[in-house]
């Protein structure tokens, strides 16, 4: 009895982490860019990948992952900036990734970020042009 306690015990708890570990959400750096967004690194000239919201992002190296980033899809939150009250409250986007910020045509306003968002996605989630820091998740 005491076995099978502990391994539906063990087995409650292995899922619980598996869900935790899916719902963790990740900070990082985020600056704009502007049109022209293509070419694109993910989708060379078919504008037709892109999300008609306009809200999406080229990919910093840290998470452009030899280009398996194309596509994927971001919860993206202003958490701060250098500046105060450039995050809009409660403002949270999700964004795709469509370019690699490092090839992109329209350069980013800060290099080295985390994402570097389309003017829509960044005006969406702060008031100032500046680099802000983002809370992130992976959808």
């Amino acid at each position: 009895m005491m076995l099978r306690f502990k391994l539906h015990l063990w087995l409650w708890l292995t899922l619980l982490l598996m869900l935790l570990d899916d719902i963790r959400c990740e900070v990082g750096t985020a600056s704009l860019y502007n049109p022209p967004y293509t070419p694109s690194a993910c989708y060379g000239s078919d504008a037709s990948q892109f999300p008609s919201s306009n809200l999406f992002a080229a990919a910093g190296e840290g998470i452009w992952d030899n280009g398996a980033a194309c596509g994927r899809q971001y919860l993206v939150k202003c958490i701060s900036a250098a500046i105060p009250r450039t995050c809009i409250p409660g403002q949270t986007i999700e964004v795709r990734i469509i370019d690699r910020a490092q090839t992109s045509v329209s350069r980013p306003t800060r290099p080295g970020t985390t994402m570097v968002l389309s003017d829509t996605a960044f005006r969406t989630i702060a008031n100032q042009i500046a680099s802000i820091n983002i809370e992130f998740q992976k959808v």
